[in-house]
C-alpha cells in the first residue's frame, strides 16, 4: 500500500491542513502506517495533482496562508476501489527482534534494556490510544458507539493498535522472565 491511501482515508475525517494530517497520523494512523510530515506534504501535492483531493487557501494574518485539503469524488472512488483489492501480506521489520535473536552471543543486559524501553513505549502508546478511544466514544458506551457512531473504521484500527501494544507488553514481560532465568542459570 502506498501512503496515498492512508492519506485519503485520513481525509475521511474531513477537511484538514498538512499540519492537521500530521497530527492525525501521529495520534491515530501511526498504529498502522507511519509517515513523516515531509512525506505527507509531498503526497498531498501528488494527490492534488491527480485530482483525488482539492486544496483551498485560507488567508491568515501574520502567518503564511494555510492550505486545507478535502477528498474529491474521484478520491472517494479511488479509496473505495482500494478497499476491494486484496491487501499485501503484512511484513514486519523490527530491529529489536534482530537484537533479541542475537542475544545469546550479544550483550544480554543491553537487549534486556531495549525490551524494557519498548515496553515503556508501548505503555505510553496505550495511554494515548485510551485518550483517543475516550474522544471517539464521546461519552457513549462501546456498544452504543458501534451501533450509532458515524464512522466505525477509525475505532476498529484503534482497537488493532491497542491489541498490538498489549501484546508487546505481554511478550516483553515473558521475554524478560526468560532472559532473567537464562542469566541466573549462567551465573550458577
Amino acid at each position: 500500500m502506498s501512503l496515498r491511501y492512508a492519506v485519503l482515508a485520513a481525509l475521511l475525517e474531513g477537511e484538514a491542513s498538512g499540519y492537521d494530517l500530521a497530527k492525525i497520523f501521529d495520534v491515530s494512523v501511526s498504529n498502522f502506517w507511519a509517515a513523516t510530515p515531509q512525506q505527507l506534504y509531498r503526497e498531498l501535492e501528488r494527490l492534488a495533482a491527480d485530482g483525488l483531493i482539492r486544496a483551498r487557501v485560507v488567508p491568515q494574518e501574520r502567518r503564511p496562508n494555510k492550505r486545507l485539503f478535502t477528498l474529491t469524488d474521484e478520491g472517494r472512488a479511488d479509496l473505495a476501489a482500494f478497499t476491494a483489492r486484496e491487501p499485501r501480506p503484512m511484513a514486519v521489520r523490527d530491529e529489536l527482534m534482530v537484537k533479541v535473536q542475537a542475544s545469546d552471543v550479544g550483550d544480554t543486559a543491553a537487549v534486556r534494556g531495549h525490551i524494557e524501553e519498548r515496553m515503556t513505549w508501548a505503555t505510553g502508546k496505550l495511554a494515548r490510544y485510551e485518550r483517543v478511544r475516550a474522544h471517539l466514544l464521546q461519552g457513549m458506551t462501546e456498544d452504543e458507539f458501534l451501533r450509532d457512531g458515524e464512522r466505525v473504521g477509525p475505532y476498529l484500527t484503534l482497537l488493532r493498535g491497542i491489541s498490538l501494544e498489549e501484546e508487546n507488553l505481554r511478550w516483553g514481560r515473558r521475554a524478560l522472565e526468560i532472559l532473567d532465568l537464562r542469566t541466573a542459570r549462567v551465573e550458577r
